[in-house]
């Protein structure tokens, strides 16, 4: 009889945990609050304040030697004309040589060397200036005007505000027609508005003393933001 109870007592409490994992008491531990996810867009204009021009030199040579002293010194003389305009900033960006095949495709004929500058500036009439003076020995290859990084990040922001604002309106409307209160489970902010490749500019072979300073217009460019989300629908 002792023993017989003892089991009785010890099955109490595992009723217990049965009764408490029962479908019914985690459905509602488990209640699902329904959300929605939203979307909303805006955009600045920018000023273009930043220009980006690349301009190259290129010949040709039977001894790729001599053709490497000739379209170095080219590239150095203009770097050391661009030194002259503080407001521009410079760089390399490539040197290349290849072999130049004669009509069968198997025999080395000579050689082709072609070596670039990238130029950069928000001056933008010292940077057409130069680069009318540049243009007597190097070939313009492109032009790209755009947002400086600083310009960028301002009206960035601004259009970051902008998307917010109108998810917000988005998010009430849509929890105001539903007649229900909301909070903001998720947000995400993305930039767009990326920067514009150098743009092409017709291939040129014959150098001028000096060429006219080259026009440039600026512009503006649109800084796109969009904000994304979930909001969770209270009872």
């Amino acid at each position: 009889m002792a023993h017989r109870a003892t089991r009785h007592f010890l099955a109490l409490p595992l009723a217990l945990v049965m009764f408490a994992a029962s479908p019914s008491a985690t459905a509602h531990a488990e209640r699902v609050v329904p959300t929605v996810d939203l979307s909303a867009d805006a955009s600045r204009p920018a000023p273009n304040d930043l220009a980006i021009a690349s301009l190259y030199f290129e010949a040709d040579g039977a001894d790729p030697a001599p053709l490497a002293t000739q379209v170095n010194a080219v590239i150095a003389s203009a770097l050391e004309q661009v030194r002259l305009y503080p407001a521009v900033k410079a760089r390399s960006s490539g040197t290349s040589t290849f072999p130049v095949y004669g009509k069968e495709g198997r025999r080395i004929e000579g050689w082709r060397m072609r070596s670039e500058i990238q130029l950069e500036s928000r001056d933008l009439p010292a940077l057409s200036e130069l680069l009318g003076k540049l243009q007597g020995k190097l070939a313009l290859s492109g032009l790209a005007m755009q947002p400086a990084p600083e310009t960028r990040r301002s009206v960035a922001d601004l259009a970051a505000g902008d998307a917010i604002r109108a998810f917000q309106a988005r998010a009430e409307a849509v929890a105001g027609t539903l007649g229900k209160p909301y909070r903001i489970r998720h947000l995400s902010i993305g930039y767009g508005g990326e920067s514009p490749p150098v743009r092409p500019m017709m291939k040129t072979t014959a150098f001028a003393a000096e060429a006219a300073p080259v026009a440039i217009e600026a512009g503006e460019s649109e800084i796109a933001v969009t904000v994304s989300g979930t909001i969770e629908l209270s009872e």
